[in-house]
């Protein structure tokens, strides 16, 4: 049997696996519950777990600059992260066209949510990244950049938030027109990454002094999916590449394992009222006549053309000196699914 640590953060798809009622044939995982933006960080600095959670976007830049990671195309986490932009009521925006010329505030540049943030911006809405004035809130030496390589791309107007305030501080301050802060809105696990847990104004004066982008977020997810087919995904899995290479059915097993724990959770979630999905609690009816039953697919196949748009969002951004090639990033024995 072999033992591996797992490192993830808690979500309802991979908590029967963290709770050991769903096992990976031949393997002991030993899970360590972490924070995406921590886990991440010290994947990608240290390569301190065997498998952990991980952010495409810079699962694309750290493999092309040398990292030894395997992915698995398992993908817990997806979203319509550019409905989560917030804006001061004072920032002269009323949709997202209005975004052109304003002051926008991201965990880190070259997070997930960043990068398809930009890229519909650009392509659904008009909005080039060139137009828009860029603040970072993670520092340099504690941002996954710090370890993927990341250099500003040229012609990008950047800057990084000061040490005393946060995307939330400076949003309600009007230093921000716009910022993607809904985890500052909600309580974010302490973590060494971000500092939105300690230097944040409460959900409820941010809300009082700023108004949704996308009024309709049902409205608009509904628009996204029907132009490009998808929901959008944000993590998926990654396991060190020395821990594959000496034993390469270990991707395999991982992966029907993480289809098992996501088969075993849906069927417990979709007893539960009120269902908390992707349009929200009160609308499964509508999500699976848009999107079908199964609301977070697994395998590359289900998920090739979100995983094509984003390795297109990451070259023409300037994250990846190349394009990525999507099948190169995961493990041989899991394409076929």
């Amino acid at each position: 049997m072999l033992n591996l640590s797992f490192a993830s953060a808690i979500n309802e798809r991979t908590r029967p696996i963290m709770d050991g009622s769903v096992k990976a044939e031949g393997i002991t995982l030993r899970p360590v519950v972490s924070d995406p933006a921590e886990t991440f960080w010290r994947m990608l600095r240290f390569g301190e777990f065997d498998v952990s959670e991980m952010s495409i976007s810079s699962l694309m830049m750290a493999v092309e600059n040398g990292a030894d990671l395997v992915a698995i195309p398992a993908f817990p986490s997806r979203r319509f992260m550019h409905v989560e932009l917030v804006c001061h009521r004072a920032s002269g925006i009323d949709g997202p066209a209005d975004i052109a010329g304003k002051r926008l505030g991201v965990g880190e540049y070259q997070q997930t949510a960043a990068l398809w943030t930009r890229g519909i911006l650009e392509h659904d809405f008009g909005v080039s990244q060139y137009d828009v004035d860029w603040f970072m809130e993670r520092t340099p030496d504690r941002s996954h950049g710090a370890a993927t390589g990341f250099e500003v791309p040229k012609g990008i107007s950047l800057s990084f938030i000061s040490p005393d305030k946060s995307m939330s501080t400076m949003l309600a301050s009007n230093e921000l027109d716009v910022a993607l802060v809904k985890r500052a809105m909600r309580k974010p696990a302490s973590n060494v990454v971000e500092r939105s847990a300690s230097l944040k104004v409460s959900a409820e004066e941010l809300r009082r002094v700023t108004k949704p982008v996308f009024g309709d977020p049902l409205a608009e997810g509904r628009r996204f999916v029907q132009a490009h087919g998808f929901v959008p995904v944000n993590h998926t899995y990654v396991i060190r590449g020395d821990v594959a290479r000496e034993h390469p059915w270990v991707p395999f097993n991982i992966y029907q394992a993480m289809v098992k724990a996501k088969d075993a959770a849906e069927r417990d979630l979709i007893k539960q009222v009120p269902l908390s999905l992707i349009f929200g609690e009160h609308y499964l009816e509508q999500t699976e006549e848009l999107l079908g039953k199964d609301l977070f697919p697994y395998g590359v196949r289900a998920n090739r053309a979100a995983l094509e748009t984003l390795a297109d969002y990451s070259h023409e951004q300037g994250l990846t000196k190349k394009r990525a090639e999507v099948d190169s990033l995961f493990a041989p024995s899991t394409l076929d699914f």
